[in-house]
């Protein structure tokens, strides 16, 4: 979808801001370009959409060499978001995300269809907010405009510029994640910029850690957490890289224990007998057709022997987590609770617990997983600096 092809950008001055860089982004894949100021990733970036011409080397796009097509035609089919969203003050939000929509030269009605349908899919309701003004949003609810409007035509590429920078850490993170659901959705292909490696671990397929000059690797963020390719890239990730692992590492099936069941409808002491002949203080609470309907304990189970149904005492499960979530928010739900497991719920059938044993292996399977090369792709390119 993306291919860099021996690129190089080296400046009246002498700088070189890119040197020889060629590797490919695959389509429907999202690529974090990591790195401190000034190492290259934004030049890498802003030369797709031709904000910056390279000096050497060629650019395609959809197989297209993009030195052949004109640069407003080529922007108009990449999508692109920046820190500060650029929104146009004097428009209205509607309009604001509508705008490449007409300038390709839809039908204002279409164009409007398709910036309230974008609107809605990034969480504001275009019947409370499309008439109003940039001005009358939070920072938070901007960026989700520039991420609606840099969608609105339906590019196959979106570029994004350490587009959730300039808000709050609490709301930076649930951008991220409604960022990552629509992603999941439309499957556009990304180069997404930003300086922080949680980020990048957090919402890359697969990221390249920029150092000075050069990019030290490119793969997968579970590969690079666990086998950094060189000391730059070591200490740019961090000594946490263990923990930081946690948040790519995500909860399958066969991570889970099978506790001891109590059936809605069966009585305590039933379910009473299930504990003991499992050696259970505890049991989770499950209908007819394996929903989750929280747990109940041994001993207040016994206590109500035949006359007590398991209904009547179910206490509400609020440690779970679904199935696929990162172990990092299994663990944190485990802090918060107090818990020695978390349940983990298939919408709301009921798969399994996790323990920390559990989430130890789990752990673990992924660092040997990296470690025998699984999901890696191999890349070539030389140095890279930024301008």
């Amino acid at each position: 979808m993306i291919r860099f092809d021996q690129v190089t950008k080296r400046y009246a001055d002498g700088t070189t801001a890119v040197d020889d860089l060629s590797f490919e982004v695959a389509e429907g894949e999202l690529v974090t370009l990591v790195g401190p100021s000034g190492c290259g990733k934004t030049t890498t970036m802003m030369m797709v959409n031709r904000l910056i011409e390279p000096t050497s080397g060629r650019i395609f796009v959809e197989g297209e060499d993009i030195a052949t097509v004109d640069p407003v035609k080529l922007r108009r089919r990449i999508g692109y978001v920046i820190q500060q969203v650029g929104l146009f003050p004097h428009r209205t939000i509607l309009d604001n995300t509508a705008t490449v929509p007409a300038l390709i030269g839809w039908k204002k009605a279409r164009a409007r269809a398709r910036a309230a349908e974008l609107l809605d899919m990034v969480g504001l309701d275009p019947s409370t907010y499309g008439d109003r003004y940039p001005e009358q949003l939070s920072g938070g609810q901007r960026q989700r405009v520039g991420v609606a409007r840099a969608l609105a035509a339906d590019p196959p590429v979106l570029l994004m510029d350490e587009p959730f920078g300039a808000v709050d850490p609490v709301v930076r993170e649930q951008l991220q994640d409604e960022f990552l659901r629509m992603q999941a959705a439309v499957r556009k292909t990304v180069l997404l910029v930003t300086h922080d490696i949680e980020e990048a671990v957090r919402l890359g397929d697969r990221i390249a850690v920029y150092g000075q000059g050069r990019i030290e690797q490119f793969d997968t963020p579970g590969a690079v957490l666990g086998t950094p390719a060189t000391p730059y890239v070591a200490e740019f990730v961090g000594a946490d890289r263990g923990l930081k692992r946690l948040s790519v590492t995500r909860i399958e099936p066969d991570d889970l224990e099978q506790p001891a069941v109590a059936g809605l409808d069966e009585s305590a002491a039933r379910a009473a007998d299930r504990m003991r002949e499992s050696g259970a203080r505890w049991a989770v609470v499950l209908d007819a057709e394996g929903d989750l309907h929280g747990w109940v304990g041994l001993d207040e189970a016994a206590l109500a022997g035949r006359d007590g149904r398991v209904v009547d005492l179910a206490h509400r499960m609020n440690a779970w987590v679904p199935v696929g979530a990162p172990l990092k928010q299994a663990f944190g739900v485990m802090l918060q609770h107090d818990a020695g497991w978390v349940a983990v719920l298939d919408g709301s059938r009921f798969l399994g617990v996790l323990t920390p044993a559990k989430l130890h292996e789990a752990l673990r399977r992924s660092v040997d997983a990296d470690a025998q090369g699984v999901g890696r792709d191999e890349v070539t390119f030389d140095s890279v600096a930024d301008a």
